[in-house]
């Protein structure tokens, strides 16, 4: 194997160390972060039902929107205390990306970033689950 080979090597092996650690990290977060754009919805849901029609299905987004956070706090929180699992998962994503910067530069970390927020957004666009 020549140079290339091996940096070929070692910037898959990279960027599958930040797809799945970000991955599991994002898996948490976007409980947050949906429940969060969900209460923006659920007010204005609200705020247009002035006849009360859609109360059922606005009391069950609410629901669903308690649930989330509650599943969400699970995940990531024992108590007040952050869990040992997703605390691992932040300090290994930076560890990640300190590497990355070091094997193959900061422009290659921007790049990575980059790629894996694509393949989350082509991921949605090609969805067919919902």
């Amino acid at each position: 194997m020549d140079k290339q080979d091996i940096k070929n090597l070692e910037k898959r092996y990279l960027i599958w160390l930040y797809k799945t650690t970000k991955e599991a990290l994002d898996k948490i977060e976007r409980k947050f972060t949906q429940a969060g754009i969900d209460k923006l919805l659920l007010k204005e849901l609200s705020a247009q039902d002035k006849a009360r029609k859609a109360q059922k299905f606005i009391d069950e987004f609410r629901a669903y929107i308690e649930n989330k956070e509650k599943n969400g706090l699970s995940l990531k929180f024992d108590g007040k205390e952050l869990k040992t699992e997703y605390y691992f998962l932040n300090i290994k994503l930076k560890a990640i990306e300190k590497a990355i910067v070091k094997t193959l530069g900061k422009k290659a970390l921007d790049e990575i970033k980059l790629l894996y927020e694509m393949e989350m957004v082509e991921r949605i666009l090609k969805s067919t689950e919902h």
